[in-house]
């Protein structure tokens, strides 16, 4: 499909720069199946708008400070380096995306932690293998749980460009930008709709008798790229790495069975399940690298509503919420959400989207895999 069809004007007080607070008290805007019309409600109201016997799907990844700033050193002569940790391929070696890549050659040593102007905390030593299109692989001077603190204690929290181009990263990040759930290291992006989650709302979710699930998907830095090809088919997906356990998989399949609808708090988790699930939507157990992008024409398999905040023009995830949902209908309840004042992107506000059926999603049917 052409990517254009998936633009859209966005005001750039649109972009929300901090959370709401509480996080519950974000709006929620309720997209239904078919032609009903959309209202406007609370994420603190996510209870009276789910059945009893339904199952939430959580990702708990917990995001890692994979932001390093550091100087290339080559004889006398230095250069700065910017790197987001996106992919770990070792216990001492990283995959990198890289401003400033031209300036780096296999071989050259990187002090991580050093600018020009201080060693604040302690140099963080690299040496770079290799590159390509997918980035650059350091070799860290430490391994494992040791290389693991080191990165913590230099590290900045990455924010999405279209935050950090508009305001530092602070203090308040560090827990903003982390769900309340976070248990499995790995990410270097939040999985946003997760933001909104307090112990309270979970705690009413269950009293109302609707099942929460954990899954993990470490989400890879290639979620903040954007597409550079005219056509979908041209896009290629980085693979990030997703578990779904034997255990979670047979709940979910006995709430499908039973009637009851599976709900996808976030993208990551809708395209992990759906990675999971067979053409039949059984869902197995899952513990390997996906590529899944879904366009308009995909056939879920497993997945009835899903839970996301306001994504970009021209992403990939705008386009998931559009084959969930419908073309035309995304494009409604986005100029909805803009003139009415929703807040777009990580910090801003939700939606609750209900699955379009098969013969109102636009687009030729394909099923996209996953590797």
């Amino acid at each position: 499909m052409r990517v254009d069809l998936f633009d859209f004007e966005l005001p750039p007080e649109r972009i929300a720069l901090r959370p709401a607070s509480p996080r519950d008290s974000a709006r929620l805007m309720v997209v239904p199946s078919g032609d009903a019309p959309c209202e406007d409600r609370l994420v603190r109201d996510l209870p009276d708008l789910l059945q009893p016997g339904d199952a939430l799907v959580f990702n708990d990844t917990k995001v890692i400070p994979a932001q390093l700033e550091g100087l290339r050193r080559r004889g006398e002569a230095t250069a700065a380096v910017s790197a987001t940790l996106h992919r770990r391929l070792a216990p001492d070696r990283w995959l990198a995306f890289v401003r400033g890549a031209k300036k780096l050659q296999p071989g050259d040593r990187v002090a991580f932690g050093e600018t020009a102007e201080a060693c604040l905390l302690g140099a963080l030593d690299a040496t770079v293998v290799s590159k390509d299109d997918d980035g650059v692989v350091f070799a860290f001077d430490l391994y494992g749980v040791v290389l693991d603190e080191a990165i913590d204690r230099i590290g900045h929290i990455p924010l999405p460009p279209y935050i950090a181009s508009k305001r530092p990263e602070d203090r308040a990040d560090r827990s903003d930008y982390q769900t309340v759930y976070a248990r499995d290291e790995g990410s270097v992006a939040a999985p946003t709709a997760g933001l909104h989650f307090t112990p309270d709302l979970m705690a009413r979710l269950e009293a109302r008798g609707i099942e929460l699930h954990f899954v993990t998907l470490h989400v890879g830095a290639g979620t903040f790229l954007p597409v550079k090809t005219e056509d979908t088919g041209g896009h290629r997906m980085h693979p990030e790495y997703g578990e779904v356990s034997a255990a979670v998989a047979e709940t979910l399949n006995a709430t499908r069975a039973r009637g009851g609808r599976i709900v996808a708090v976030g993208t990551t988790s809708l395209r992990l399940i759906e990675s999971a699930a067979a053409e039949d939507g059984t869902i197995g157990p899952f513990a390997a690298e996906t590529s899944i992008f879904i366009t308009p024409g995909y056939r879920f398999r497993a997945v009835d509503a899903l839970m996301t905040n306001f994504h970009l023009p021209r992403s990939t995830l705008f386009m998931l919420v559009s084959a969930f949902a419908g073309l035309e209908r995304m494009q409604a309840a986005y100029a909805r959400a803009i003139a009415s004042g929703y807040r777009f992107y990580s910090y801003g506000d939700g939606s609750l989207l209900f699955r379009q059926s098969a013969s109102l999603a636009e687009g030729p049917p394909s099923d996209v895999a996953s590797s």
